[in-house]
């Protein structure tokens, strides 16, 4: 425990961020560094818990106290060391991670949490500036190889262990660069692009082989896959929208917000695209979808300089603070506002789109949404009824479907293999062994759990390579969040 005292002493800081005036004129990250003595205090306010539940509140199992006692005393190769024991990328989930580790914060009780995301970011950047992280080149190889289909965080993570073990990874990527979400779902303002590729560059002096434009089932035939390789780890994500079937849906300025965040990210890496050009530039932009992917589009509307923003949630406004059915250490559904909601957005709660309205020539023009009155009865699940008189027109120019995903693509690779898909179209495979029907071929991420958080995918995919490496040399030499790693530190 760093200082005993340091809960009571200080409080809860984030750093501070460039002005929002000012950020919306670029895509570059605006969040600063903690100076030496913010992060020492912040540090030492972990409480060293008897029974810290920020370990379960984490997908990964992050020895969390251990390192905050770390970064008080500035041992900085010893943070790293533990950090990086447990998270194949800290630079990403310190910067995007919704930290359920905080709302499991036993001194969020009665006191605002630890800024454990922050101090996560500031050990893996230290370390990068003190020259900690090295490629291993002296790995021992088994002579085993593997393809790793999809380079998003859940194919990163599985990857970087696979290459720990000694097995040869080559990973498949049907994109231009390496990434996948991290690369073309995220936009530079949340994680630069250069973050993404010093680690790519690693893993590349690892020894690791990535393969883009390379469309396994299209471009690849999976045949030859299976042939060469002792096994296949299928990462390709959750990539199927969920769409909005209703009149109007074919005007022109309605798209995916998928299609409109990839294409923008593609701008400022100056990589060039053949689709049609989506623009905000000037227009009424309506977000439908409150999540982290509608904020982006908020975010990135912005920047373009919209005419005016704003964004639509089908449920009710969230609280602010935890009730009788959020306790802690639960992950509450709070009310958010990130930092794109800071830079301008209307939003509204409760309200259904009816239709898209166009023009003579088929462009939007706006859209009919109607305000919503739910109810809750006893133990019967949510519902709603549309208010009477409540129905309206507002313009909009462009509309972004920022709903989720429904389950992988299943045309071409999967079919294809005639994998077995559980009940929401995801590719079946067990939380225990992440192995399909077909007996070489492994499973992990979002394409086999459903959409779910970069922490997840990171975990999924360092559980999914113990299973394959247990199933190519019979015993594995990786650890997972399940395994000893906590202990080796207490």
């Amino acid at each position: 425990m760093g200082k005993v005292t340091g809960f009571l002493e200080f409080t809860r800081e984030l750093p501070s961020k460039r002005p929002a005036q000012e950020r919306v004129n670029d895509y570059k990250e605006f969040v600063e560094r903690y100076t030496d003595e913010k992060l020492n205090q912040q540090s030492a306010r972990c409480m060293d818990c008897g029974v810290p539940f920020c370990h379960n509140g984490c997908p990964l199992g992050n020895v969390i106290p251990e390192f905050n006692d770390a970064v008080y005393r500035k041992s900085w190769k010893e943070a790293y060391d533990i950090l990086s024991s447990t998270n194949n990328f800290p630079e990403f989930t310190g910067r995007i991670c919704p930290a359920p580790c905080e709302t499991a914060c036993v001194l969020g009780i009665n006191q605002p949490a630890i800024t454990i995301e922050e101090i996560e970011r500031h050990i893996i950047e230290i370390a990068f500036d003190k020259g900690f992280i090295q490629p291993n080149k002296n790995i021992s190889r088994s002579g085993k190889k593997v393809a790793v289909v999809g380079s998003g965080p859940a194919g990163l993570a599985a990857a970087a262990q696979l290459n720990t073990a000694g097995h040869l990874v080559t990973v498949f990527e049907r994109d231009d660069k390496p990434g996948g979400l991290l690369r073309y779902g995220i936009p530079d303002f949340k994680l630069e692009k250069k973050v993404v590729e010093r680690r790519v560059k690693l893993m590349e002096e690892e020894g690791i082989v990535f393969k883009c434009n390379a469309n396994v089932g299209v471009d690849i035939n999976i045949s030859d896959l299976l042939r060469e390789y002792n096994a296949i780890v299928l990462a390709g994500g959750s990539t199927v929208p969920r769409n909005l079937n209703i009149p109007g849906r074919e005007l022109k300025g309605v798209y995916f917000a998928m299609d409109f965040l990839k294409q923008q990210n593609k701008r400022v890496s100056n990589i060039t695209f053949s689709q049609e050009e989506i623009l905000a530039t000037d227009k009424n932009v309506v977000v439908i979808g409150g999540g982290d992917t509608g904020s982006d589009c908020v975010g990135t509307s912005n920047r373009q300089k919209a005419r005016s923003i704003t964004q639509f949630e089908l449920l009710p406004k969230p609280p602010d603070e935890r009730n009788n059915i959020m306790p802690w250490p639960t992950y509450p559904m709070l009310l958010k506002t990130t930092s794109s909601h800071e830079e301008g957005c209307e939003r509204h709660w409760a309200v259904s789109t009816k239709s898209f309205v166009g023009d003579e020539q088929g462009h939007l023009k706006g859209i009919k949404l109607v305000d919503l009155e739910w109810k809750i009865e006893n133990d019967r699940p949510a519902s709603f009824v549309e208010v009477p008189g409540s129905e309206r027109e507002i313009p909009c120019e462009r509309a972004f479907l920022a709903m989720g995903f429904l389950h992988p693509q299943q045309e071409g690779l999967i079919n294809e293999l005639e994998l077995e898909l559980d009940e929401r179209g995801n590719v079946r495979a067990s939380e225990k062994q992440y192995q399909t029907n077909i007996p070489k071929i492994f499973t992990a991420g979002d394409m086999r759990r459903g959409q779910s958080l970069v922490v997840w995918a990171i975990k999924e995919g360092r559980d999914c390579a113990q299973k394959v490496d247990e199933f190519l040399v019979g015993k594995s030499v990786l650890e997972t969040a399940d395994g000893n790693t906590i202990a080796r530190y207490l």
